[in-house]
């Protein structure tokens, strides 16, 4: 497989699709990673995984309706030009 532009994207897309598969309470919280111990004081600079635990969230808010047209449409891609 030769290192094009579309298996660039095809591969952001697998790491977007494992990110917005991931569950808070089955997988997420048995890591440490859970809502309940993001908890932080007033004026506290939020830390790595704070940051990290808000990115996942807004990825599996925020695109979860767009993947779905994506991946049918990579589906289709591979259908048609293998």
């Amino acid at each position: 497989m030769a290192f094009t532009l579309y298996s660039l994207i095809q591969a952001a897309i697998l790491c977007i699709n494992a990110v917005a598969v991931l569950h808070e309470e089955r997988f997420l919280s048995k890591i440490g990673w859970g809502v309940d111990q993001s908890v932080g004081g007033f004026g506290d600079e939020p830390g790595i995984k704070v940051q990290l635990m808000n990115l996942i969230r807004s990825v599996r808010t925020v695109m979860k309706v767009p993947l779905i047209g994506v991946n049918s449409v990579c589906i289709v891609l591979l259908l048609l030009f293998g």
